[in-house]
């Protein structure tokens, strides 16, 4: 049984793969493992550069031994001498093997090496008569054997989907992918650096829920055995932190991996990643002050510029960013009038000349006008908003966790962050009136008894937990995966995710029992 599953991935070897089969085979007869352990770089090829490439070949002189790693990209072999072009990660280097001068078993190894294989390289540093800056190799070895080639050497991976299902080949083959996906670890530890100065304590919350709740949004399903539950994947961190304002932790924040059980695209994948904080004695106001200060650092800190490059936009992240309440941007972007906002057949009459509409337009009729202004800011006013720009004054309708203004209980005292015309960010004072809030509890009970499965179900203990008093506190999460997207000039979310969410492979799927 144990031979059949290997059997069944080895059948399926190329005669390319098993010509280096038989390589390995060869370093092992050799007694030179073709799997070591041990050997280290002394030094960077990135640094070695710095260090030495504005010097003339004459300037270099005997040098000291250096030891530098890497994977062999390119291969050009003379027969007794050769040339390897080595990536270790900081940047491309070249490696020049000569029998004359490298020890037998070195260059025993190299004659067995191929183009993928990880390597070893001890030598001194020299340029060659075209310029070029080589370590002039005294002992070399083959670290690691690959037994499957890379693609092709100088068009890399083409097809987009093996380019998110083997990210490692993508990262091997693409210096631009490795960077990007480097940059976003850059960007989410600026994040949690500018929290942490600010004295935020980060925190943990569980990922399996009892109730479904914090967002509006379809979750996935799993069964604890042991004690017998259902349990909702996270959808949103929010009603946990919130319950530690409650407990007297003013300025919480926590890098979460959230889950929802809804479509891919561009935008979207089922699991995400965000940061949410929460701040006692703080406003919305406060909130837009502190995304505004974020944005600008880690744009010319990360990126190192204000101005970010995205498509054809150029997008300026270190100005001022605009605050505009939705009705009036609905009244700016579309040719309705503010009396129009109460019209619903007005607003019904615009949607309806949409194309393309989100919703069934046999189902406009069913909306009410607050609901009606929202979609005509989806689908006419989101896309438009290419500069960052808060958008305010909600719904309370469209806003069952937010804080009703004081002046109109018509409307929340929350905002939305667009940038790039992608929502990034979500913000408002938090509803801590219990008795306010057990009631749009109860109104998301009853849509979702009407059918809406993003709709979430009351959540008691929560209420119990605004019955003991949570401060006045204001609240926020930021999508990080749409803000790495704008940030590198990234058209799909799958760019930025290391492991995108793909269909089963069609081998795996023939064998999955």
């Amino acid at each position: 049984m144990r031979q059949k599953y290997i059997s069944q991935w080895e059948d399926k070897f190329s005669e390319q793969m098993n010509v280096r089969l038989e390589k390995r085979q060869k370093l092992e007869e050799a007694k030179s493992h073709p799997y070591k352990h041990g050997l280290k770089p002394t030094i960077t090829a990135k640094e070695l550069v710095q260090k030495f490439d504005h010097l003339a070949k004459e300037e270099i002189g005997d040098t000291e031994f250096f030891e530098l790693v890497g994977r062999a990209m390119l291969v050009r072999d003379f027969g007794k001498a050769a040339f390897i072009q080595v990536d270790d990660g900081s940047t491309r280097f070249q490696f020049y093997v000569k029998k004359a001068i490298t020890t037998a078993e070195g260059f025993a190894d190299y004659k067995l090496c191929d183009y993928g294989d990880i390597v070893w390289a001890k030598g001194k540093m020299f340029k060659t008569n075209k310029g070029e800056l080589s370590l002039e190799v005294h002992d070399f070895k083959l670290v690691t054997k690959s037994i499957r080639p890379l693609p092709e050497k100088f068009h890399g991976l083409t097809d987009q989907e093996l380019k998110y299902r083997m990210r490692y080949v993508d990262m091997i083959m693409s210096p631009e992918s490795r960077d990007k996906l480097k940059k976003r670890s850059q960007i989410v530890r600026y994040i949690r650096e500018f929290f942490y100065q600010d004295d935020w304590l980060e925190v943990e919350t569980p990922m399996m829920h009892t109730i479904a709740g914090g967002a509006a949004a379809k979750p996935f399903l799993t069964h604890h055995n042991a004690l017998d539950m259902q349990l909702h994947m996270r959808i949103a961190p929010e009603l946990h932190l919130k319950r530690l304002v409650v407990g007297g932790m003013d300025k919480v924040f926590e890098m979460n991996r959230c889950f929802r059980n809804e479509g891919l695209s561009l935008k979207h994948n089922p699991e995400f990643t965000s940061v949410e904080f929460y701040q006692a004695w703080a406003t919305y106001e406060d909130l837009m002050d502190l995304t505004e200060k974020l944005m600008h650092g880690l744009a010319k800190d990360v990126m190192g510029t204000n101005i970010i490059t995205w498509g054809e936009h150029e997008i300026d992240f270190g100005q001022k960013f605009r605050r505009l309440p939705m009705a009036q941007s609905v009244i700016e972007y579309t040719n309705l009038t503010a009396d129009d906002l109460t019209n619903k057949d007005k607003m019904i009459a615009l949607l309806s000349s949409k194309d393309d509409l989100e919703v069934k337009k046999s189902d406009l009729g069913k909306f009410s006008a607050a609901k009606l202004m929202v979609l005509c800011f989806e689908e006419f006013v989101e896309d438009k908003l290419i500069q960052p720009t808060f958008i305010t004054e909600y719904p309370t309708e469209v806003s069952p966790l937010s804080r009703r203004n004081e002046q109109n209980p018509d409307i929340v005292d929350r905002f939305e962050l667009f940038i790039n015309g992608w929502e990034m960010a979500n913000g408002f004072n938090e509803l801590n009136d219990p008795s306010d809030q057990l009631g749009r509890f109860a109104d998301q009970a009853m849509l979702k008894q009407g059918g809406d499965d993003e709709a979430c179900d009351p959540d008691y203990d929560y209420v119990r937990a605004l019955e003991y008093g949570m401060p006045p506190t204001a609240g926020e999460g930021i999508g990080i995966d749409r803000l790495v997207m704008v940030l590198t000039n990234s058209s799909t979310i799958r760019d930025v995710i290391l492991f995108p969410l793909l269909k089963h492979e069609t081998f795996f799927e023939e064998h999955k029992d």
